[in-house]
């Protein structure tokens, strides 16, 4: 009998993540909270809202996220947005006691600052793993090559979603670092819209490079004052991931960077986006958590004062290239 996986969290990424696992012979059930991905995946074998024209494999199937309570589920992977993680833990807590569980949502919750992982730690009572690095879900769905990192605190529960995920074009490593692989994961959708800002602005490739450079400083120094393992940060969860989503086009994060540079308003950008941009989140998130952990982060305070305060984008360069001269280290 075929081992069932539930994807939970309709969006690209999890439809991507749902569909490589249905082609390696698992059976799959995708939660989701909009009728028109459960009605196209059951009835056109397609993701019609957030991935038109992939066809998904005969495996993988859809359920309303509602139904998810009356469930029990051995196996998940977790792609819900981290904004609304808590309260969709809270519905599923009672389905997913003891299970397994791989989380492929990166970011940091703005009321708390917490992490993903420790959002669900403290949600539910799970065997949690985590994936990062640098994956495009549109190009893991067309099968296009790709490496990640796989974390977990539990060596046997790393190696399995390892194992799961694992095609000739999806392949991941592991580690036992989780705060790393998370803080990299969260932390470059914050530079990818800075460095989509610098380059709507028409900074050229050298601003851009020194932003994703300096951007990784943060990143590191941040999760070193967490606990990470500074070595992580030279990783595919870590500069990998923050080279892909700072400078690829399909980076839902610098498009909302180029677009801030084109005068819109948050308010406009996020009107006309189906999916969630994580960095906009996270930039809230992440610049209170570096006050409360009292961690430098320049390019993280500009963005958020972008965003958040109205700052103009010219302005918010200036003052980064007017900041006091320094030693270049993390």
């Amino acid at each position: 009998m075929q081992e069932k996986i539930a994807v939970i969290g309709g969006g690209s990424w999890g439809t991507a993540l749902g569909k490589l696992v249905a082609e390696n012979g698992y059976q799959v059930c995708l939660y989701a909270k909009e009728n028109e991905v459960v009605e196209s995946i059951n009835n056109q074998n397609e993701n019609a809202v957030f991935m038109p024209g992939i066809k998904l494999h005969k495996n993988m199937r859809s359920k309303n996220l509602e139904e998810i309570s009356e469930e029990h589920i051995n196996t998940a992977i977790w792609a819900v947005p981290t904004q609304f993680s808590r309260a969709v833990a809270g519905v599923a807590r009672g389905s997913l006691k003891n299970a397994s569980i791989l989380i492929a949502t990166k970011g940091i919750e703005i009321e708390t600052c917490e992490l993903i992982f420790d959002i669900l730690k403290n949600e539910l009572e799970s065997r949690l793993s985590i994936l990062s690095g640098p994956s495009f879900a549109k190009e893991v769905a067309n099968k296009k090559p790709t490496a990640v990192s796989i974390a977990s605190k539990i060596e046997s529960e790393r190696k399995k979603w390892q194992k799961i995920v694992a095609t000739d074009y999806f392949r991941a490593y592991t580690t036992n670092d989780v705060v790393g692989v998370e803080v990299g994961g969260a932390i470059k959708n914050i530079v990818a819209i800075a460095t989509g800002i610098s380059d709507g602005l028409g900074f050229g490739l050298n601003a851009r490079a020194g932003l994703i450079t300096r951007g990784l400083a943060e990143i590191t120094r941040l999760g070193v004052a967490l606990g990470a393992n500074k070595e992580t940060f030279m990783g595919l969860s870590g500069m990998g991931d923050l080279v892909l989503t700072s400078t690829g086009e399909l980076s839902r994060n610098r498009n909302v960077g180029i677009k801030l540079a084109k005068g819109l308003s948050l308010n406009e950008i996020l009107d006309s986006m189906k999916m969630v941009a994580e960095g906009v989140f996270t930039a809230k998130a992440a610049y209170n958590l570096a006050h409360k952990m009292n961690v430098e982060m320049p390019i993280t305070t500009e963005v958020y004062k972008i965003l958040y305060e109205n700052k103009s984008a010219n302005d918010s360069v200036m003052d980064l290239m007017r900041r006091d001269l320094k030693d270049e280290r993390i």
